[in-house]
């Protein structure tokens, strides 16, 4: 949406794009005690939102510079220790997909827990890290795709069902017959398409909508159907600094479930590529650019 000229929300003039990324401290202010020169870190992508309930109004990439860049300045509250047994590479896909995932799936209204059925729609990074914490969540994980190899990496990644949704179009119909009727639990939506997903849910279950990645993403009438079925609908946009350092404890204590996604990795002077890369939506997982 940055790149096309497609994003609703404000934006800077010449803005330095994408939202998050890894690196190393050079540097750091006469106050600062808690960061020193050498420490591994992330930003939070909402450099503002150090607590769940912080307003939130400065965004990496959107109203604020992005991290497109061999150099940046940080508030040291914003900032967050990567997980020791990442590289920066892997380290770089968690402030955005990560916790985005996080947010939605363990900081909501009723936190996943195991034995909960979890749809997923897609296979790009917000989808395939929530499907990484379901899994180690000890959820049940459905995961819907218009293309078999990807489901395939889905499959191996710990998805218990898989759904082609060019192949079979009415997927909710398949979600309620894989759930026996009752439905799922829980829709991560990044489609924008919420009237399937309102049909898979079951009654009292919630859908969290983290994006409208979907080629014409339709306005349909939920009022009436989240009453009949008293659903919880949610919108998810990142999270605070406290969730990112919950969510990289459950990553350090799962260390091979939750092990990044890469798809590919681009050069500093190649970022042009990883962006078209990333609009072709062949990949799987993250695109990384390395500076």
């Amino acid at each position: 949406m940055i790149a096309s000229g497609g994003y609703s929300g404000s934006m800077l003039p010449n803005l330095v794009p994408c939202s998050d990324g890894a690196g190393e401290v050079i540097a750091v202010g006469s106050d600062v005690t808690e960061w020193k020169a050498g420490d591994r870190v992330c930003a939070n992508f909402i450099i503002d939102k150090v607590h769940n309930d912080a307003p939130g109004d400065l965004a990496l990439g959107g109203t604020a510079h992005g991290t497109l860049t061999q150099y940046q300045t940080f508030p040291a509250n914003s900032l967050v220790r990567i997980p020791e047994h990442f590289s920066y590479e892997e380290a770089s896909t968690l402030p955005c997909a990560a916790l985005t995932a996080y947010n939605a799936l363990l900081s909501g209204y009723e936190p996943v827990k195991a034995g909960d059925t979890i749809l997923i729609q897609g296979t790009g990074g917000v989808s395939i890290f929530a499907l990484q914490f379901a899994v180690a969540s000890g959820a049940t994980v459905i995961v819907i795709s218009s293309d078999d190899e990807k489901l395939k990496v889905a499959t191996k990644l710990g998805a218990k069902h898989v759904i082609n949704y060019k192949t079979t179009p009415n997927w909710d119909e398949e979600a309620q017959r894989l759930t026996n009727g009752r439905g799922v639990d829980r829709v991560i939506e990044v489609a924008g398409t919420l009237q399937p997903s309102i049909s898979a849910v079951r009654k009292g279950g919630s859908i969290d909508i983290i994006g409208a990645v979907g080629a014409n993403p339709k306005p349909v009438d939920i009022i009436r159907p989240s009453i009949v079925k008293q659903l919880k609908i949610r919108g998810i946009y990142t999270g605070s600094v406290v969730q990112f350092n919950n969510m990289n404890r459950l990553i350090a204590a799962n260390v091979e479930t939750t092990r990044p996604v890469i798809d590919k990795v681009f050069a500093f002077e190649e970022a042009k590529a990883a962006f078209a890369h990333l609009k072709s939506q062949t990949h799987v997982g993250k695109v990384v650019i390395k500076v």
